[in-house]
């Protein structure tokens, strides 16, 4: 700082102005990420205040790419989660019937019917202020998506267990958009891989790089399409689920190594009393134990190991131990 000759330090409003202002930005980097700016809305990553997770996607080829890969039909209407400020949105609208946003963020959607307000889309877009997580499912033909990473797995799940669609285009994390078309052996090959294909064929369409997202996020992206099977597969997903987590518990153990354990064989007899009781028929004298192995050895699983088996290995042991009468739910 500028001094008097006796030594006393010399300060002038200005002075005053710009150490508060550099007192206030080393503040703001302690707290976290530096916030952005997306056409007047603020993106706070990190520090305190409530973070929506929002990382728009600003690259122009990617979302004309999207729409393409939806195959979409001037009569269908689509369902948009994450909206933000509409860059997706707006394509969407000129190509399809009604455009259903479903937006967590009050801003966004503040922003989102400023962009489209006293246009001839107006009429064509329906906003639905919430999280879609924990709302009705509305609905639509096609869901074609920037989604909230955090929410990926829950979205995908959701939508292939309510009302039939055409088909999802979405772009989710690569690592999850991996793990989605694993294939058995794969490392990435996972519980999620099996349900998901269960329910739905799935494909990788394009990467996608983080940089054309504002902010651009830690990780790359990719986008996929999920067409859900029609008719949907005639079996128990409870069930079904309760099989592949133990499975995929440990998934390069050899399946006797996985059933054989006290805590499975104690819950398999549990299930055993209980479908009897239900049934009103005599519970078994045959162990649990003695009955894992016979289904392991007669359908041929006695040295499978999960990562392995693909989804119509998974049916046959299903099927296997209900008829031994043994369940998983």
């Amino acid at each position: 700082w500028p001094t008097y000759a006796d030594g006393h330090i010399s300060l002038t409003l200005n002075d005053i102005t710009m150490a508060m202002r550099r007192e206030k930005t080393v503040k703001g980097a302690r707290s976290g990420a530096a916030p952005y700016r997306h056409l007047g809305v603020t993106l706070k990553h990190g520090g305190t205040g409530r973070d929506f997770g929002q990382h728009l996607l600003k690259n122009p080829l990617v979302t004309v790419a999207m729409v393409e890969k939806a195959a979409l039909r001037a009569t269908d209407v689509v369902c948009e989660v994450g909206p933000g400020t509409g860059n997706l949105t707006l394509k969407l609208l000129e190509t399809v019937k009604k455009v259903v946003a479903v937006e967590l963020d009050p801003r966004m959607v503040v922003e989102l019917q400023k962009r489209v307000q006293a246009t001839p889309l107006a009429p064509k877009l329906q906003i639905i202020h919430g999280d879609f997580i924990k709302t009705e499912t509305p609905f639509f033909d096609v869901m074609v998506a920037n989604i909230p990473y955090q929410i990926s797995s829950p979205l995908v799940f959701k939508l292939l267990s309510g009302p039939p669609f055409r088909c999802a285009v979405l772009m989710v994390q690569r690592e999850f958009a991996l793990r989605l078309c694993a294939k058995p052996g794969d490392e990435l090959y996972c519980r999620l891989t099996v349900n998901a294909r269960l329910l739905a064929r799935v494909d990788h369409l394009m990467k996608v790089s983080k940089n054309s997202f504002r902010p651009p996020p830690k990780v790359d992206s990719s986008v996929v399409r999920i067409e859900p099977r029609n008719p949907k597969p005639e079996v128990n997903f409870v069930e079904w689920d309760g099989l592949v987590r133990l499975c995929f518990g440990r998934k390069n153990k050899t399946l006797p190594a996985i059933f054989n354990t006290k805590l499975v064989l104690k819950m398999l007899e549990d299930n055993l009393k209980t479908h009897c009781a239900l049934a009103g028929t005599p519970v078994p004298t045959t162990p649990v134990k003695d009955i894992v192995s016979s289904v392991l050895t007669s359908s041929g699983y006695e040295e499978a190991r999960s990562a392995k088996l693909d989804i119509d290995d998974f049916l046959r042991l299903l099927a296997a131990f209900n008829a031994a009468g043994l369940h998983f739910a």
